[in-house]
């Protein structure tokens, strides 16, 4: 990153921690395949083993139950599908309920036809209607007893910060016999996540969240009964036949060492709200803000909003020629300029929600990094002004 920017896209790639780099780079000078039976494919292994139990005690999980995988995207994919066998109830899992806030990869409905996938509203503030959601497995209950529904529910919105009550979804859903997986890509390494304390069967995790390189991420079972029979990738039978393929050591390492710092940093992280409280408090007073999620428990780290008159894609111009980066939705939407459809499922109106702009910070911002923002800001907000007054 250049000494004369600033990075404020934290929810779409963090920093990677330079102790995940060092490791990284040394265990990439190491030779030896984690599925060899020598010395070298052994110690190879036990990098695996030791980085596996480092991520799953992000979330609180038994590292017996943690596959590796390229993402979140593909940890969604892998767990969302017809194919899931429990062995504690084993009638089949036919329809998969989504909240109409969750990222791309689950709201497309993963490996599920799209006839057998119901969509959950969410409230004005982005948060889950509880009582659809109780309704939707009580109707499925009712009308299939000899079927089992799955619920996809993020525990942290990428775009709004806002924080779903997964506990209280899972609970309902499990009333009527459901199953869940949570997303909790933007959650892990921001706010405390226990897999157990929330009550979910899957749980998707990407590295490049927490201060780990891209392209590796996990998918965490509740218990090691849980299976799917039909693996996303299929080859050689890594990961207990999960996923095929030679693991990528040296990335599984990195998300390992990543994964023990944002544990050990949770503290820390939680007191960027004080930034986020502060930007938000001046922005109010450059002009007519709405911050979008307000009102709902949000991630310390991320403020979603827009200001009447200002557009996105001006603002986020103006703003990378000031030397800061920022964003104007999901990174996996960059480049599009429609609405976000998470705040057109909040009910935003379409000329607020094409305002939209997201900063969202990370384990390496500083207060620095605020002021800069708000130094080009008062800029836009200025011009802006200007032009309505001249209208």
């Amino acid at each position: 990153m250049s000494p004369n920017r600033v990075y404020l896209d934290h929810n779409a790639t963090t920093a990677t921690r330079p102790a995940a780099i060092a490791a990284m780079a040394e265990t990439l000078a190491v030779v030896g395949n984690p599925s060899s039976a020598h010395a070298e494919g052994r110690a190879k292994r036990r990098l695996v083993e030791e980085a596996r139990a480092k991520v799953a005690a992000l979330v609180g999980a038994d590292p017996a139950c943690l596959t590796f995988t390229s993402g979140g995207t593909e940890a969604s994919n892998l767990a969302l599908t017809p194919s899931i066998r429990d062995p504690r109830d084993p009638r089949p899992v036919t329809r998969l309920a989504v909240s109409a806030v969750e990222h791309p990869a689950v709201a497309a409905g993963a490996r599920f036809p799209k006839d057998a996938v119901e969509t959950i509203p969410v409230d004005g503030r982005g948060v889950v209607d509880l009582k659809a959601v109780e309704a939707a497995f009580a109707r499925h209950a009712a009308e299939r007893p000899g079927e089992r529904m799955i619920l996809a529910l993020m525990l942290a919105n990428n775009e709004t910060g806002v924080v779903q009550p997964v506990a209280e979804a899972a609970a309902l859903a499990k009333r009527h016999g459901g199953l869940v997986h949570v997303d909790a890509v933007q959650a892990a390494g921001k706010i405390p996540v226990d897999m157990a304390a929330l009550g979910c069967d899957f749980l998707a995790l990407a590295a490049h969240k927490f201060g780990g390189p891209a392209g590796v991420g996990a998918l965490v079972r509740a218990h090691e009964g849980l299976h799917v029979e039909q693996p996303v990738v299929r080859g050689g039978g890594q990961e207990k036949g999960w996923r095929g393929g030679t693991e990528n050591v040296a990335a599984i390492v990195g998300a390992g060492i990543a994964a023990a710092e944002a544990l050990r940093d949770l503290d820390a992280f939680a007191s960027l709200a004080l930034l986020r409280d502060r930007l938000e408090a001046e922005l109010a007073r450059l002009g007519d803000l709405v911050v979008f999620g307000a009102g709902a428990e949000r991630l310390p780290n991320t403020s979603c909003f827009a200001m009447q008159g200002v557009a996105a894609q001006v603002a986020m111009m103006a703003l990378d020629l000031g030397g800061v980066a920022v964003s104007t939705g999901s990174a996996c939407s960059s480049g599009k300029t429609k609405a976000s459809p998470v705040l057109d499922a909040m009910g935003v109106a379409h000329d607020l929600s094409v305002g939209m702009v997201r900063v969202s910070f990370g384990w390496s911002s500083r207060a620095a990094d605020c002021d800069r923002f708000l130094a080009v800001w008062s800029e836009i907000a200025r011009r802006n002004q200007a032009s309505a007054n001249a209208a």
